[in-house]
């Protein structure tokens, strides 16, 4: 841990930040008795199995394992250095950390500091190319642009949409002049190297749309032609700070309103959703250009569960559409598909109709996914044809036969038998056949509570543990939460734990309190240099054990983790005797020790 920020400013920011609340920003929480459940951001799961403990300020993931307090998981969550989670905790709470004190081990690796450079590249040309549209004649062809479009310079300022003078050299000389090389920036996609060996501006003549990552930080831009060049659209390349496939335009706006509305409008352009921003849909996002990809699909599911695909009405829209609600479901998504008239999409629609047109007619609106599917696969058959009908049913039974829920299924093989007047009977044999060749013959869905369904995995855990491992644990666990239980075990067993993760644990944590720290499991996590480490305090501080722990409970567990290390000491003392006995060519009693290191550890295993 860097010594640059002073230990007290770090404690405060972490205190100013409430886990549940950060946490809560990145995944769908569900209250369950005195903890938060949720889908785990670090691994696919279908189960909530993550954990966060408001009373602690730790999580843990009974899934993957991964755990820790509220800095670990912006660390892991936003993959930055320990300073950059600082930072970023600082502007959630609102606490200002000077920029010199901000330097860590990290600055000093070149890709650091060039992803670094690049980041304060794209943030002075955000505000060049907005300055620009906005205040001076130079973007005057942009802003009319926008205007013409139905813009609002509310929305354009929250949006900060800009646009790049048609000049060769503009861009590269206000970058010069701010320090950049012009070679890095070519490599972030800033500038570009032209043909007779010069750098020169890439996105020249263009209304310029920044792309933020999910800290609102701009890593790309998009630039649209308003004078008819050629592409009429033109990106910025991929490079680390900027991968299509894991980020999702408008995310960083539109988080908290996801979370408010429980639910996510997915469109394909950023038009789009800049459309339905200005007209009170806040929650929309788009993909980059491209079909939505598996992480943009887990992401979407970690925060909310319902989805409303709202793709153009084109062939193409409603392809893309199909393949985007099927990755959807997947991965655990509520989904709906809005439709819309032939040939109209999203932004087009709000500008004709209006948004709250829009919302009634096209959101409100939208399908379920079964009704999309029904729908869409009637495009690839002519179902005036006999043979094309009876694929089609085949088609829409295959797809029938994966709903969990028999309610569900009976309502769309009903709505089948009535359209195309087939026997309800014979349908439902079709689907019980599907069923049972998919492994899904049984209707086993039970609506447990996913926290019992840990607290009995952890039982089988506990159960499975040698006692002296469980006694250790548990030990543990009482002295994170009481300084003076660590106090008369560090007098009593020392650092003389079994198993060696205990030892180290239990080593940083007499350090914890010799600095004057008080009981406090999520900030003792972060004196542990070690993620698995780390991992393993926050699944022990998870533990469901009584609060209180009277003195000879205390000498119970120390009697257990000393009498599990005197057998082992036994043991490793006898295999010595053995190994003499057979150095002094005595088997007789080489062969009677090696039968009571037997015993010793058949005593052991029944522990």
């Amino acid at each position: 841990m860097s010594n640059r920020i002073p230990e007290n400013i770090i404690e405060e920011i972490r205190n100013s930040n409430d886990i549940v609340d950060v946490v809560g920003e990145y995944v769908q929480l569900t209250k369950k008795s005195r903890n938060y459940f949720g889908l785990c951001p670090f691994h696919n799961e279908k189960t909530p199995s993550f954990s966060v403990s408001s009373d602690k300020q730790i999580f843990h993931c009974f899934g993957c394992g991964k755990g820790g307090n509220v800095l670990t998981f912006i660390r892991e969550i936003e993959g930055v250095s320990f300073q950059e989670a600082i930072r970023i905790l600082a502007d959630k709470s609102g606490h200002h950390v000077p920029e010199q004190d901000t330097g860590d081990q990290d600055q000093s690796d070149p890709k650091h500091q060039e992803n670094q450079t690049l980041l304060e590249a794209h943030g002075w040309l955000t505000k060049l190319y907005h300055h620009l549209l906005r205040h001076t004649k130079e973007g005057k062809d942009g802003y009319e642009h926008l205007k013409e479009r139905g813009l609002s310079d509310e929305v354009i300022d929250a949006f900060q949409l800009g646009f790049a003078p048609n000049s060769k050299e503009f861009t590269m000389k206000f970058l010069e002049n701010k320090g950049f090389h012009p070679q890095t920036m070519v490599k972030g996609g800033l500038l570009s190297y032209r043909e007779d060996g010069h750098y020169g501006d890439r996105f020249r003549g263009r209304v310029i749309f920044p792309i933020r990552n999910h800290q609102g930080k701009t890593v790309a831009f998009s630039g649209r032609s308003v004078n008819g060049g050629e592409p009429k659209y033109l990106n910025s390349p991929e490079t680390d700070l900027f991968q299509k496939g894991k980020l999702l335009y408008n995310f960083d706006l539109a988080r908290s309103e996801i979370r408010k509305q429980n639910e996510v409008v997915l469109f394909e352009g950023q038009m789009d959703v800049i459309s339905a921003y200005q007209g009170g849909i806040k929650h929309g996002i788009a993909t980059l250009g491209t079909a939505i990809s598996e992480p943009q699909a887990k992401l979407i599911r970690r925060y909310v569960e319902r989805v409303v695909v709202c793709y153009d009405a084109d062939r193409a829209g409603q392809d893309a559409s199909y393949k985007a609600a099927n990755l959807l479901k997947k991965v655990g998504c509520d989904v709906r598909v809005a439709q819309m008239k032939e040939g109209s999409d999203p932004d087009e629609y709000i500008r004709t109709h209006g948004s709250e047109s829009f919302r009634k007619h096209v959101l409100d609106a939208a399908v379920t996914y079964m009704g999309f599917m029904i729908n869409h696969l009637k495009q690839g058959f002519n179902l005036k044809n006999e043979g094309d009908r009876i694929q089609y049913i085949e088609r829409v039974l295959d797809e029938v036969s994966k709903i969990s829920k028999p309610l569900e299924r009976d309502h769309y093989l009903r709505e089948l038998a009535g359209e195309y007047d087939l026997s309800i009977d014979v349908l439902e044999q079709e689907i019980i056949n599907r069923r049972k060749k998919q492994g899904l013959d049984k209707d086993k869905n039970p609506e447990t509570s996913y926290t019992n369904n840990y607290k009995e995995t952890s039982r089988k855990k506990q159960k499975l543990l040698p006692a002296f491992h469980n006694a250790e644990r548990q030990l543990i666990y009482y002295m994170m939460h009481d300084a003076s239980v660590s106090y008369k075990v560090q007098e009593q067993l020392g650092g003389a734990f079994n198993l060696n993760e205990h030892q180290v644990i239990v080593t940083y944590l007499y350090a914890y309190y010799e600095e004057g720290y008080e009981a406090n499991p999520g900030q003792f996590i972060e004196q542990l240099p070690d993620a698995s480490l780390q991992s393993l305090v926050s699944e022990i501080a998870m533990l469901k054990l009584q609060p209180d722990l009277s003195d000879a409970e205390v000498n119970d567990y120390i009697r257990v983790i000393s009498n599990k290390r005197s057998e082992q000491e036994s043991i490793s003392s006898l295999e010595l005797e053995q190994k003499e006995a057979e150095r002094q060519n005595d088997p007789v009693r080489a062969a009677q020790i090696a039968m009571r290191i037997i015993e010793l550890k058949k005593q052991l295993k029944s522990q």
